[in-house]
């Protein structure tokens, strides 16, 4: 349950939370999506809950070209998104402006 202080994030927010991110790493590197849900809450509760939607954004990035979402080094199909242990990596469209919203496509 998400404490009584959390805010609502907006996909938006979360997309460019994943570019900062991954702007700051080397290009071949990857993050975490809890590393991105820690860093727009600092609630334990609060970061938990918005997994799942970190986790649909980054899909939403993954069909745009963004990111890459892999597991063990392996591309993730749809359908094993919200299971197990994930990372973003930077897609062959990383750098493409304009296409960080996400709001209308989750």
């Amino acid at each position: 349950m998400v404490s009584a202080g959390a805010r609502r994030i907006g996909n938006d927010a979360i997309a460019a939370e994943i570019v900062r991110q991954l702007s700051r790493r080397a290009t071949d590197s990857s993050i975490c999506p809890s590393e991105v849900a820690r860093a727009l809450h600092s609630d334990a509760a609060a970061w938990r809950a918005l997994m799942p939607q970190v986790r649909d954004v980054a899909v939403v990035m993954r069909n745009a070209g963004r990111v890459r979402i892999t597991q063990r080094g392996f591309d993730v199909p749809d359908d094993a998104v919200h299971r197990g242990a994930i990372r973003l990596a930077r897609g062959p469209e990383f750098g493409a402006s304009g296409t960080t919203s996400s709001s209308a496509a989750v």
